[in-house]
């Protein structure tokens, strides 16, 4: 058991096949680089499909895209942003709102690529965790953050936006906020596999407030076809959200339901034993509880 991390997922692969067992992954992946590349298509091709980046866009220069962090901040801070600015974020909270558990953070934000990458050497190299840090400071961060736009006045948060920094960099070029990539991803390489994402992040927090009862959820189909080979723990950036749904009692929810869950899907990727899928949250039946056993 002390190197199942390292080869979480390979009884789906060798049972399921490749591309069973890295559907979703594959799928994120093409999401978040098809993203980046409308955002390349203006700089490189002359045609501007999106026209900013993942602070504040232009969808064809018409439909407005704004970071809800961003314009919480003005707001903070005193300076009543542009209309542009708060359609773009209410077309954003709708979406998000509607759609699914922080899907931001699992098939759109491009620093996922470098937390993944992390997580996936930790496994191969065997790296155990190092510290502890309460999941809960994502959101003190961001309360703190607010809290200190409305008494500087400033958007303390853009002073240190790794996300934003690497939308930048991959757009533009890489300067001298690369630093900021590297420290996340050496972060959560020697220190907490998934810590800025799953502890740190205030975007990350900010989106799970919003999507906290968006439609889309994993749901496990049956909790006696899970053998505990615990592969999906090993993958899911936020393992926690599973226990409930998957080893909770009888009278307990079978569908992931809390706010932290990034809807990657790698759980359902890895179970060799079909255990998960993807379902809405309006599918929950409660398992019926059988009085005889």
């Amino acid at each position: 058991m002390a190197n199942a991390p390292k080869f979480a997922g390979r009884e789906a692969r060798e049972k399921l096949g490749w591309w069973y067992a890295n559907r979703f992954l594959f799928w994120r992946r093409v999401s978040q680089l098809s993203i980046l590349l409308m955002f390349l298509s203006g700089p490189y091709l002359g045609v501007w499909i999106l026209k900013g980046n993942y602070s504040g866009s232009l969808l064809f220069d018409v439909i407005p895209f704004s970071d809800p962090l961003i314009t919480l901040e003005s707001l903070a801070s005193g300076h009543l942003p542009g209309i542009l600015t708060l359609s773009g974020a209410l077309i954003i909270f709708i979406i998000y709102a509607l759609l699914g558990s922080k899907v931001f953070c699992g098939w759109v934000c491009p620093l996922n690529v470098v937390t993944d990458c992390a997580a996936w050497i930790r496994r191969k190299l065997g790296i155990r965790q190092t510290a502890k840090i309460p999941r809960s400071l994502r959101y003190a961060i961001l309360v703190m953050i607010l809290a200190g736009s409305a008494v500087s006045g400033l958007l303390l948060w853009e002073w240190v936006n790794p996300v934003a920094a690497l939308g930048r960099a991959l757009i533009y070029s890489f300067g001298a906020t690369a630093w900021l990539i590297l420290v996340v991803f050496f972060f959560d390489l020697f220190i907490v596999e998934h810590g800025w994402c799953g502890h740190l992040c205030p975007i990350g927090a900010t989106y799970g407030v919003i999507g906290a009862k968006s439609l889309l959820r994993i749901k496990v189909i049956d909790r006696a076809r899970c053998d505990n080979c615990m592969d999906c723990y090993n993958v899911c950036p936020e393992p926690q959200v599973l226990r409930s749904p998957l080893h909770g009692k009888n009278n307990e929810s079978l569908l992931v339901l809390s706010q932290d869950c990034i809807s990657c899907g790698r759980c359902i990727d890895v179970c060799a034993e079909k255990v998960f899928t993807f379902s809405h949250r309006f599918n929950n039946d409660i398992p019926v509880v059988n009085l005889n056993q």
